[in-house]
């Protein structure tokens, strides 16, 4: 929460009044705001088997964003400390870390990063919004804009850095709407582009931490008309703080994770999850409402919601995927399934527990922290919550969720990075995991995610008592080691001053790595640095970047091969698109061959109709061959081809017709194919007669006649 601070004592009085004063303010407003667009969070919230309806105290639809003015700059009349995100003190038993990446294997392997593709400067401190520690930086990408936010402010840029709109205050956001989002924003912003929909989400929160703002874009522009929705968090727990907010993308929801505080801030509840109603907010239904998951008690450490990466959506139905930071040496993952019809049946339960390698916190309950060069203020680097995001990615035969946070390295800051696997379907794995930490630089504050070829790129802080704090970034392929990041490591942009404030020592709380949706294989980063050594007066900078190859290649042709005795191989084509192509020889293993306008070493293979199965494929140059078995005659097995080479793609539903004996390929087995028989017996097998040796002997003969008559009348639909 932002609030002028001369002195911690004098922060904490006025949060104490503050808390109070607005608390009950709420309570008032929650009993008697009755507005056209605005329902009482007492008539609107109500509690089936531990789960919380709350409808939105306001909603309405805004005018475009240009149209609003950008709001008066704030004067800098004193300093002032941004959201105060209270340190939170959970046990956890230090461990020998034995995932850590030292320099030794950096220096084995040609550092092989890619540079930058593009850099700019993105919302600075000295715009006047904030006068306020830390920024909160984040931001994402869409189709055609970059939409960027911290703390009291956003701006939206086109995707060559060029801004469109801003900074302007995230309050202006909601101009003319009753309620604290207009008027009382407290920051913690985010941001998310939603690739499945096309539509930008925009959130702080608001009312001393008692409101959460909501605003869904109606179109793909940034620049355009907002649903906006106020929701009043108070008519969950009273009195009680809603700190840290972070959101994640699904089909079916818009989820939401928060660390509940008292009312003063100095005592910590446990998390909570929350989720909100995605369809009705995609068409601007004001009346869509939240579900808030039973709160975890204060044992359980903050968590993060599962955030949706590239276009192949999760299994239809998936829950979302909540992950807890490991204190206990796993990570706990929770799911929240939601219903909006019957809220009766939404369930927030824990679905596995897979091991997190031991570690060291670093620094608990101390914020001054990571040194810097040039003062003996340090900064701090927020050990105890996973940072954000919790990216998820489909790739048909497996799930990735990748996630992060800051460990201890013998007292140097290092990230452990994971992966976890089968998150919805299960059992839960941890696929790799490592602590990147191979120097004695610190590296924290990181945010991971993985492109759709399965490359991860990590970017952080990094800081020592000789360096200015510099955004940086590493990362590895899909094919490299697991639990490495061996392709070294690049600067994004490097800082030319520290943060000498010695009072709040804060820096972050976060940072944001997300992948562009227009070619799922752009990253783009940003991060805050200082261009002088002073005191809230932050920078902030965004970049971009590409990993690994980036060449997708189309599948030109598919078939069904099989050899006939010693007169060959011969292939049945199978059309890519319209009505399939017919195999009629019988087998007991198929080959489905799938060809590629270039080298293909890897891809996925699925029956998506039909009751056939696929086996292990082999590659040959630009050829995959698919084994096929389990066959039923007659029908037609639809295999979706995906991921070519880990490059996260569909590539297409290729239906695979099979009816016995209908050698004309006419999809039925009639009169016309026993005179073609007919004429064909005794004949050597040939390429334009194989449709007629049934049985793969490698000859015409009688026996082909027999399966024939066996099977005459069957039809393919």
């Amino acid at each position: 929460m932002i609030k002028r601070s001369r002195s911690r004592d004098a922060y904490f009085t006025l949060r104490v009044l503050t808390g109070f004063t607005l608390s009950s303010l709420g309570v008032f407003l929650a009993l008697f705001a009755l507005t056209a667009n605005s329902n009482s969070s007492a008539n609107a919230a109500s509690a089936n088997r531990g789960i919380t309806v709350i409808r939105p105290d306001y909603a309405d639809i805004s005018k475009p964003l240009h149209d609003y003015p950008a709001w008066p700059v704030i004067a800098r009349t004193s300093e002032r400390e941004g959201p105060e995100n209270p340190q939170i003190l959970l046990p956890h038993v230090n461990q020998p870390d034995s995932v850590v990446q030292k320099k030794s294997l950096l220096a084995f392997l040609a550092p092989s990063i890619p540079q930058p593709i593009l850099t700019f400067d993105g919302i600075p401190d000295v715009s006047g919004f904030c006068n306020c520690e830390p920024p909160d930086t984040n931001g994402e990408a869409g189709t055609t804009q970059y939409v960027q936010m911290v703390n009291s402010a956003y701006q939206v840029f086109d995707k060559t850095g060029s801004s469109l709109l801003g900074p302007n205050s995230i309050d202006s956001l909601w101009t003319g709407m009753s309620g604290s989002c207009a008027s009382d924003g407290d920051g913690d912003p985010v941001v998310m582009y939603d690739q499945l929909a096309n539509r930008w989400i925009i959130t702080q929160f608001a009312g001393g931490l008692t409101h959460e703002c909501i605003a869904v874009s109606t179109s793909n522009d940034a620049t355009g008309t907002y649903a906006r929705y106020d929701y009043n968090l108070v008519s969950i727990a009273g009195a009680g703080l809603y700190d840290y907010p972070h959101l994640g993308v699904w089909p079916d929801a818009y989820y939401l994770t928060m660390n509940v505080f008292n009312s003063f801030g100095t005592a910590y509840l446990g998390p909570q999850a929350f989720a909100m109603n995605r369809a009705k907010m995609l068409t601007g239904d004001l009346s869509a409402e939240m579900q808030a998951a039973p709160r975890l008690s204060a044992s359980n450490p903050p968590m993060l919601p599962s955030d949706l990466d590239g276009t192949t959506s999760p299994p239809a139905g998936a829950p979302n995927s909540v992950v807890l930071w490991p204190s206990t040496n796993t990570y706990r993952v929770y799911h929240f399934h939601v219903d909006w019809s019957n809220p009766t049946n939404t369930t927030f339960t824990l679905f596995g527990s897979p091991a997190a390698t031991g570690f060291t916190q670093m620094c608990p309950g101390l914020r001054n922290c990571v040194p810097q060069k040039g003062t003996t203020a340090k900064i701090d680097a927020i050990g105890d919550r996973l940072m954000y995001r919790l990216a998820y990615r489909n790739f048909g035969d497996h799930e990735s969720l990748v996630g992060n946070f800051t460990v201890s390295n013998s007292g140097i800051a290092g990230i452990r990075w994971f992966e976890l696997r089968n998150v919805t379907a299960g059992p839960v794995t941890t696929y790799q995991e490592g602590t990147y930490s191979p120097d004695s630089t610190h590296r924290f504050m990181g945010s991971i995610a993985m492109d759709k070829q399965g490359n991860m790129l990590l970017g952080f802080t990094a800081s020592d008592a000789t360096i200015y704090p510099q955004v940086r970034y590493t990362g590895r392929l899909a094919t490299d080691p697991l639990g490495t990041m061996p392709q070294g490591e690049a600067h994004l942009f490097d800082g030319t001053g520290s943060q000498s404030d010695s009072t709040y020592f804060r820096w972050g709380d976060y940072s944001d790595m997300t992948v562009d949706p227009s070619d799922d294989q752009t990253f783009w980063y940003t991060q805050e640095y200082y261009q002088t050594t002073s005191s809230f007066n932050w920078r902030t900078r965004v970049g971009t970047v590409k990993l690994g190859s980036q060449s997708v290649l189309n599948l030109t042709s598919a078939a069904s091969r099989l050899q006939h005795g010693s007169a060959g191989t011969f292939d049945v084509p199978m059309p890519l698109t319209g009505p399939s192509g017919v195999e009629s020889r019988a087998a007991t293993t198929y080959n489905a061959v799938f060809t590629f306008d270039g080298a293909v070493s890897s891809a996925n293979f699925q029956v998506v109709a039909g009751a056939a199965n696929v086996g292990t494929p082999s590659f040959n140059g630009s050829s995959a061959i698919v084994p096929v078995t389990g066959v039923t005659n007659p029908e037609t097995v639809t295999i979706r081809v995906s991921n070519v080479n880990g490059d996260g793609q569909q590539h297409g539903d290729v239906p695979f017709g099979f009816n016995l004996a209908d050698a004309n390929g006419d999809r039925g087995v009639t009169h016309p194919d026993y005179a073609e028989v007919s004429n064909q017996v005794g004949q050597p097998v040939t390429s334009s007669n194989f449709r007629d040796d049934f049985n793969l002997d490698g000859k015409i003969a009688r026996t082909d006649l027999r399966i024939l008559r066996q099977n005459r009348g069957n039809r393919l639909p």
